[in-house]
């Protein structure tokens, strides 16, 4: 508990001060957000807004991540894992696609960075990769992912095969960066949001570790490769928003742009597939899903119909045109956030408790 401990607050601590670092290097270098003219009129005042601070949050996640590890290795059979390496290369990885679409943006003084077909030419790198590796570094007879779908834990019913696994695991590594991305449109929105999903894989991936069957062979115990590691990362990343959420919150003095979106969205869509609850990702990031539909609708039926479901899509931008002030919306969606991770939490204990058969 001491290096989970450890990861949260050398990583929040890394955050919260750096981020105001970054803020006057990037002022210094004109580096700032461009708003679409076509969005909500309010927004243009955030035009400048120094953007790219993502850079910061993927930072003290593996800062954090590192700090715990050196703490671990005072203990004997302890150090890092290539579970953890994995969830980091992701981040960085995903982090590193939305720097160079963040500085294309900038460079060329236009809302669109990178083309669509670069963007996701990079996502599936980053993807199939990650897929790919996820298979191997065999210990135990457990790779650090399966290719049976999962929803609380794996079921053997349905399994891909390698080949349809990479697919799969690509789709939900480039559907939740994306799902991130769209989320990422007020202050503070993306990055509270994503300190509640980051805390309920802290508590998934801690109580797999203390209920591993290599551990114990009890009922509802969990075949997961490395869940410490996991849990290590997760608390990383949950410090790493809450810093940057401190300087991020309206009114935002630094936007985490695209640099941090992919890499968060990414970062959770792998945590799902080695925590094997891939499924269940889509409950406890219910809003992300949510906004992502509303992008997906607003698009097809205007095709279909020459008619908008919403006033203007994603989703957030629909409440902020029918009279809401951004703070009420952000708000909100928190607290739709919070309740998805509270239920999807119930969902993951409720069934621990039926497979261990305790009344």
């Amino acid at each position: 508990m001491t290096s989970v401990l450890l990861a949260a607050i050398v990583s929040l601590v890394v955050s919260i001060m750096f981020t105001p670092v970054a803020i006057r290097v990037l002022r210094r270098r004109g580096i700032g957000q461009e708003i679409r003219i076509d969005g909500p009129q309010t927004h243009l005042s955030k035009q400048g807004t120094p953007t790219m601070g993502g850079a910061v949050i993927v930072l003290s996640t593996v800062l954090g991540y590192a700090g715990a590890q050196v703490y671990l290795l005072t203990q004997p059979g302890r150090g890092p894992t290539a579970t953890g390496f994995l969830l980091l290369y992701v981040m960085v990885g995903l982090g590193f696609v939305g720097f160079l679409d963040d500085f294309i943006k900038i460079r060329q003084k236009r809302n669109l960075g990178l083309s669509k077909t670069a963007k996701l030419v990079g996502q599936l790198v980053v993807g199939v990769s990650f897929a790919v590796l996820a298979l191997q570094f065999e210990r135990d007879g457990l790779t650090p992912a399966s290719t049976s779908l999962s929803f609380v834990r794996d079921i053997p019913e349905i399994t891909f095969g390698a080949v349809l696994f990479v697919v799969f695991a690509y789709l939900m590594i480039a559907g939740f960066s994306n799902a991130l991305n769209l989320t990422d449109g007020l202050d503070g929105l993306a990055a509270g949001s994503s300190v509640m999903v980051f805390g309920s894989y802290v508590v998934i991936s801690f109580w797999q570790f203390g209920h591993l069957c290599a551990r114990q062979e009890l009922s509802g115990c969990y075949e997961v490769r490395d869940p410490l590691d996991i849990t290590l990362v997760a608390a990383s990343a949950l410090g790493a928003c809450f810093g940057f959420l401190w300087w991020n919150a309206n009114p935002a003095r630094i936007i985490m742009g695209d640099t941090g979106s992919l890499a968060l969205g990414g970062l959770m869509a792998a945590m799902a597939v080695l925590t094997k609850t891939e499924l269940l990702l889509v409950v406890l990031g219910g809003l992300f899903v949510v906004e992502t539909l509303s992008v997906a609708t607003q698009i097809l039926v205007f095709k279909a119909t020459r008619k908008r479901v919403f006033r203007m899509a994603p989703i957030h931008h629909h409440f902020e045109l029918a009279g809401w002030t951004e703070m009420t919306v952000v708000v909100r969606f928190w607290i739709i956030t919070g309740l998805a991770v509270a239920f999807g939490l119930g969902l993951f204990y409720a069934d621990w408790l039926a497979a261990a058969d305790i009344q």
